[in-house]
């Protein structure tokens, strides 16, 4: 198996601009708070569940210290006039033996463009290769976009207890992305 914390490729966006897909790395901390910075409160609400502008030094270890194996995160970096900048990323995490959930963010400027697929597809990748058998996801059911994209990979509804979110499932295998 490759090194998943050097992971990095070259993708082109629907609008044909081009992003790095890559391992998030610790030094993208602040990188990653000024992306959530310039996320809309209904993008937050989306990836969070709720409006979340500041982490606690506990949340911030947990999404910035990823270990590749049981916590996989990748990054979309683009180039603008100004600086480099990351406009989404997607992770996964192991909650079982061969099942993990996902979740994903794009900030509101980049949206539309693509991002969220190729995260999806290259996180389901990753997960395959490293032998998981089931990625879930819980999203809410007014984040059309998201449930769209998770559809287009094979995303079913799931068994869910939490009445305010839809769980969904995609076997990973023959059947997956």
């Amino acid at each position: 198996m490759w090194d998943i914390a050097k992971y990095s490729v070259t993708e082109h966006l629907r609008d044909g601009s081009t992003a790095e897909l890559r391992a998030l790395r610790p030094a993208d901390e602040t990188a990653v708070l000024d992306a959530l910075d310039q996320s809309s409160t209904q993008s937050l609400q989306r990836r969070f569940f709720g409006i979340k502008r500041h982490f606690s030094d506990k949340e911030r270890a947990f999404f910035m210290n990823v270990d590749f194996k049981n916590h996989v995160a990748l990054v979309c970096e683009v180039e603008s006039p100004e600086r480099t900048m990351i406009v989404g990323g997607g992770r996964y995490v192991v909650f079982e033996p061969g099942r993990a959930e996902l979740a994903f963010v794009v900030i509101d400027a980049w949206q539309g463009r693509g991002i969220g697929s190729i995260l999806m597809r290259h996180l389901g990748e990753i997960a395959s290769n490293a032998g998981l058998r089931e990625l879930t996801a819980e999203v809410l059911p007014e984040n059309r976009s998201m449930l769209a994209v998770l559809g287009k990979f094979g995303f079913k509804p799931a068994k869910n207890r939490d009445p305010q979110t839809m769980r969904l499932a995609l076997c990973l295998g023959k059947e997956g992305p």
